[in-house]
């Protein structure tokens, strides 16, 4: 087990990887404690959850919107939640974004803290502090950021994901590697058999670089102004899939991890040789490289994202494997590029 350490603006937090799930009590209060999860994840682990009372959720993305961050609100209110309440959020990205939210804006801010059960969760969605909502399909249009107090991140668990959560739990780590990582990257092609059959000394390692890459770049930059724009690399033309598409959201970013390299190649950072080598990782984790999708119909729909500005999008492009640059790109020149795919 190791214990890293995202340090923000006002508050540190604990990022626990490896940490065992029978732990848990040890890193809570001893009272007023109120728990968040879902329904999959309440049949799988309720009985190592503490004795508190517990919200649980209808699993996926459909329910990450204001309506439910209400309701939850609510239920604290009835539970008699006060300003000492530490809110637990047992569960993958969305459980997490969800938790993070609700502690945020009850009351004004209380404590909280995540048991990351899932790939995406432990290595991108439960580090960082960012904690968002959708509105109207639309991702993280409403969001804070704000400091977990901790977050375990039992690795075991990941054995029991179905395949598809450990797919999209892998787009993530192959953007966090395309980032500032080319040993990792490396890394996932040596090792891409024992990655998919969840080796657990493989994952571990995996998990650990991955959140070490993120906290890197967090701490350097905890409300994006700047470094941690680097973090959305295949998140502009992604989430703008996963809008079009209804697909999850590691499939989506797999799309726009494509997309990314594609105009960084375009714009000549890019060679076309590292531009098919990332593709074929992807396609050796069994991602999409490609969306049914119009590419007019997606970028329609990218032009909603909350980092578009008047005239222009910040956009991550890769300066080789293992290095990003971030650029203002104006629309118009973005839809010119989109015109010629």
């Amino acid at each position: 087990m190791e214990t890293l350490f995202v340090k923000g603006q006002h508050r540190n937090s604990r990022i626990l990887v490896g940490e065992p799930l029978n732990l848990l009590r040890e890193h809570l209060p001893g009272q007023n404690v109120f728990i968040i999860t879902d329904k999959n994840l309440h049949r799988l682990y309720c009985r190592y959850i503490p004795s508190f009372p517990v919200y649980v959720m209808d699993p996926g993305e459909g329910s990450k919107n204001v309506n439910n961050a209400k309701k939850i609100c609510k239920w604290l209110m009835d539970k008699g939640a006060g300003r000492d309440a530490f809110i637990l959020g047992v569960g993958g990205g969305v459980v997490c974004d969800m938790t993070g939210f609700v502690a945020s804006i009850f009351l004004r801010g209380v404590e909280f803290g995540f048991v990351a059960t899932s790939l995406m969760a432990q290595i991108d969605a439960g580090i960082g502090g960012k904690n968002g909502v959708n509105l109207n399909g639309y991702k993280n249009i409403m969001g804070t950021i704000r400091q977990p107090a901790f977050v375990m991140c039992d690795t075991t668990m990941l054995g029991s994901l179905p395949e598809e959560e450990i797919k999209n739990g892998l787009a993530e780590a192959i953007k966090h590697s395309l980032i500032s990582d080319r040993k990792t990257f490396d890394f996932l092609k040596e090792n891409s058999g024992s990655v998919l059959e969840m080796d657990e000394d493989v994952i571990y390692k995996l998990v650990n670089r991955s959140v070490k890459t993120k906290i890197d770049i967090v701490n350097k930059d905890e409300i994006e102004q700047g470094e941690r724009r680097k973090l959305n690399l295949g998140h502009t033309w992604g989430h703008a899939v996963e809008k079009t598409d209804q697909i999850p959201h590691g499939q989506a970013i797999s799309i726009g991890l494509v997309f990314a390299a594609k105009l960084s190649e375009h714009l000549g950072k890019l060679s076309i040789a590292e531009r098919a080598e990332i593709i074929n990782l992807l396609i050796k984790f069994g991602l999409p490289v490609k969306s049914e999708t119009s590419p007019k119909t997606i970028f329609k729909a990218l032009l909603k994202d909350k980092k578009k500005e008047t005239d222009h999008i910040h956009f991550v492009l890769m300066d080789g494997i293992g290095n990003v640059v971030v650029e203002p790109i104006p629309i118009a020149d973005l839809k010119a590029f989109v015109k010629l795919l």
